[in-house]
């Protein structure tokens, strides 16, 4: 069994305070862009939010189920945790709520390319990765996650076995890597927007 957990928590102080997940692009609100995507490979999708206010926003979503963060207040690493103990699955897929352009064909080759490994992690270089982009293997986490006291993601990522994953692998299955379009202000959404109006893919080429 494959599981998503979304994280949709953050206080998008980057974004104005404007809740990201709810963005416009092309349409349609990123949350609901990457649920019908995901819905493509995997057997569950868990929404992870701050608090039971939070998840009342995602009830019109369905084939999703939101639950709220256990540790709070420790950012990514705590909604990593709660997303883990509530999946079914032994591979999870863990994404951010602000990538509205996140492609299935990428997400299904990280749960295969995985293998033994611990978790499969997209990479730029040694320095730039994708770890909310990224597979990982639930017991691993959990054992992991029930006792650390770091909040960044990085030692936990450097102790397990990490496959890197070189985005050139990825350029097959997705050649321009929107995959790894990340709005963090409203600037980024115009942006791409306009873009698209223009006939431009993310990276200002013509399409």
């Amino acid at each position: 069994m494959r599981s998503a957990v979304v994280l949709v928590g953050g206080e998008a102080r980057r974004a104005n305070g404007q809740e990201k997940y709810f963005f416009l692009y092309k349409g349609r609100t990123f949350i609901d862009r990457l649920v019908d995507t995901l819905q493509e490979v995997v057997d569950e999708i868990i929404l992870v939010a701050r608090d039971p206010e939070q998840c009342r926003r995602f009830h019109r979503i369905e084939g999703v189920r939101c639950i709220t963060d256990i540790r709070q207040g420790i950012g990514p690493i705590g909604g990593l945790h709660a997303g883990t103990l509530a999946a079914k699955g032994d591979l999870i897929f863990v994404s951010a709520c602000d990538m509205p352009c996140i492609e299935a064909g990428v997400v299904s080759y990280l749960f295969t390319t995985i293998g033994d490994h611990d978790a499969a992690i997209p990479c730029w270089n040694k320095e730039m990765i994708e770890p909310l982009h990224a597979v990982y293997r639930r017991e691993v986490l959990l054992e992991y996650l029930r006792d650390h006291e770091s909040f960044s993601l990085r030692p936990m990522i450097r102790a397990i076995n990490t496959r890197y994953v070189p985005v050139r692998e990825l350029e097959p299955l997705d050649p321009e890597l929107r995959t790894f379009t990340n709005i963090n202000k409203l600037e980024d959404l115009e942006r791409i927007n306009q873009q698209d109006h223009n006939g431009k893919d993310s990276t200002g080429r013509d399409t």
